[in-house]
C-alpha cells in the first residue's frame, strides 16, 4: 500500500469566525518531517488580524506528517534568501524552510510571495505570489499549505476543502447543517431547523448539498443550494425516502425509497426527472454511494442474511458481492482512486462498529479506529487519504478522523452539544 498522510480536517465557507469544532490529535506519524515555517515580514499600515503564517503552520502540524518548529526555537527569521543561512536550519536539524513576504497594496488588498527550501540540498523547491483581500487570507493560507504538502509528499493536498456536518443542541431540539473551514473557523449554518437532518451529501461542483429531512410527514429529500439557501423538493414519497448520493457528473441522485414496500436503490435524473429503479430484491437495498466511473452503484444489502456491501453494473445489470469478513459491512464510500472501499464494519454479532478500509485490488480489510466506538457515518477526503466519520467518545457524539493506512488520527468535538454526520465536500474549483 503506498504511504498515505493526512491533510488536516477540511471544513467550508463563510463569514462566521467563532469554531464550532476543536481538534485534538491524538496519532501522528512517528517518521514525520521536520519543517520550519518561518513568520511571514509584513509590509504595511493595518495588520491583518490573522497571520497567514500561523495558518500555515498549524494546517502542517495538523496533518500529522510534519513536525513543526515553533518561532521562539527558530535562530533567526529570514524574509530573503541572501538571510537564508543553511547551516543554522541544518543544525536544528530541519529539514525543509518556508519563508514569506507580505505586503499589503491598498485598502483591505494584499499580496503575499512565499518560498520553500530544501535545507541538505540547499535549493528552492518552491515559489509562488499570491493575491487576496483580509476575508481571503485563510483560503489564501490553506492554498500555500496545500501546495507544500503536495510538493513534499507527491499527493494534492486538501486543506481548502470543506466539510458538512450535523449538529445538535443538548436538548436536542434544534438541529443545524453547518460548513466550516479545516480548522474549525468561519463556520457557517446553512440550514437550521427542528426537524432531524440526516446524511449530507455534496454535489460534485461544491455549490449544492442534498440532505434527509425527517419532518412530520415523514422523510423527505432535499437539495440545497449553499450560496442562496433555496432548497429543491426531490423525494416524499410514502415511505422510506433516504441516503442521497450525487452521480460523478452532478446531474443525477442515487437514494433509498420503500414506496413500493420493500427499500430498494433509485437514481433520478435531477434535469429530467426521469426514475430508475436500480434493485429489485426482497432484502433491505440502502446506502447507495457512486463509483467514479458513474456506470457502478455500490450499495449495502440484506440479502445474504446480514449488511454486506455490493456493486450494481448500471448498464449490464451485473452484480456482485464486495465484502465477505466480518458478521456487519455498511454505508461504504470510495476513494476516487477505485481502490480503497471505507465502511461501517462489525467483526462479529454483538462486537463494537468500527471504521475499515478494504483494499479491493488485493482483497484485505484493515480495522482503521480503535479509540471510539459506535462508529458510522464515514467520509473519505476528495484525495483519498483521509476518512472522517461519527462516533461515541466519553458519552459524546463527536466527528474523528483516520488516514486510510491508520497512521494518524485526530478527534473533533464540538464545543457545544453533539456533531455527527460528517460529509467531505470535493476540491474547490
Amino acid at each position: 500500500m503506498m504511504r498515505i498522510y493526512l491533510f488536516a480536517l477540511c471544513l467550508v465557507l463563510s463569514t462566521v469566525a467563532k469554531a464550532e469544532l476543536t481538534i485534538e490529535i491524538t496519532q501522528g506519524i512517528a517518521s514525520s518531517i521536520p519543517i520550519s515555517v518561518v513568520p511571514f515580514q509584513y509590509n504595511g499600515k493595518s495588520t491583518p488580524d490573522e497571520g497567514v503564517d500561523n495558518i500555515v503552520r498549524d494546517d502542517l502540524e495538523r496533518s500529522g506528517h510534519f513536525s513543526v518548529l515553533a518561532p521562539r526555537d527558530m535562530l533567526s527569521h529570514p524574509h530573503s534568501e541572501e538571510d537564508l543561512y543553511f547551516r543554522d536550519w541544518r543544525l536544528l536539524k530541519q529539514e525543509y524552510v518556508v519563508m514569506g513576504v507580505m505586503t499589503e497594496l491598498s485598502t483591505n488588498q494584499y499580496q503575499i510571495r512565499y518560498q520553500l527550501f530544501d535545507v541538505f540540498n540547499e535549493r528552492e523547491l518552491l515559489t509562488q505570489t499570491l493575491k487576496g483581500s483580509s476575508t481571503q487570507l485563510r483560503d489564501v493560507a490553506h492554498r500555500i499549505s496545500d501546495a507544500i504538502y503536495e510538493q513534499l509528499t507527491g499527493i494534492r493536498g486538501a486543506f481548502s476543502t470543506k466539510i458538512a456536518y450535523v449538529t445538535t443542541n443538548p436538548q436536542r431540539t434544534r438541529f443545524n447543517l453547518s460548513i466550516a473551514d479545516s480548522d474549525g473557523a468561519r463556520e457557517k449554518v446553512i440550514l437550521s431547523s427542528k426537524y432531524s437532518i440526516f446524511s449530507p451529501a455534496w454535489a460534485p461542483d461544491g455549490k449544492r448539498i442534498a440532505y434527509v429531512m425527517l419532518e412530520d410527514s415523514g422523510s423527505k429529500v432535499y437539495v440545497q443550494d449553499i450560496t442562496t439557501g433555496k432548497k429543491q423538493l426531490v423525494s416524499a414519497n410514502k415511505g422510506l425516502n433516504s441516503a442521497p448520493a450525487f452521480s460523478p457528473d452532478g446531474n443525477k441522485l442515487a437514494l433509498t425509497l420503500s414506496k413500493d414496500g420493500n427499500p430498494e436503490i433509485y437514481v433520478v435524473d435531477l434535469n429530467t426527472r426521469h426514475w430508475l429503479r436500480v434493485t429489485n430484491h426482497y432484502g433491505i437495498d440502502t446506502e447507495p454511494n457512486w463509483m467514479p466511473d458513474g456506470k457502478h452503484i455500490i450499495f449495502t444489502s440484506g440479502r445474504s442474511g446480514n449488511p454486506q456491501i455490493y456493486r450494481k453494473n448500471l448498464e449490464s445489470g451485473y452484480l456482485e458481492r464486495l465484502t465477505f469478513d466480518g458478521h456487519y459491512n455498511a454505508r461504504a464510500r470510495l476513494a476516487q482512486d477505485g481502490r480503497f472501499l471505507v465502511l461501517v464494519h462489525q467483526a462479529k454479532q454483538g462486537g463494537d462498529f468500527h471504521i475499515a478500509s478494504l483494499d479491493l485490488t488485493r482483497g484485505l480489510l484493515q480495522i482503521l479506529s480503535s479509540d471510539t466506538y459506535l462508529d458510522e457515518s464515514p467520509s473519505v477526503s476528495p484525495n483519498g487519504v483521509m476518512v472522517m466519520y461519527a462516533a461515541k467518545h466519553n458519552k459524546r457524539s463527536i466527528l474523528a478522523a483516520v488516514s486510510v493506512d491508520g497512521d494518524v488520527k485526530f478527534l473533533v468535538p464540538s464545543k457545544n452539544g453533539d456533531v455527527r454526520e460528517p460529509a467531505w465536500g470535493p476540491y474547490p474549483n
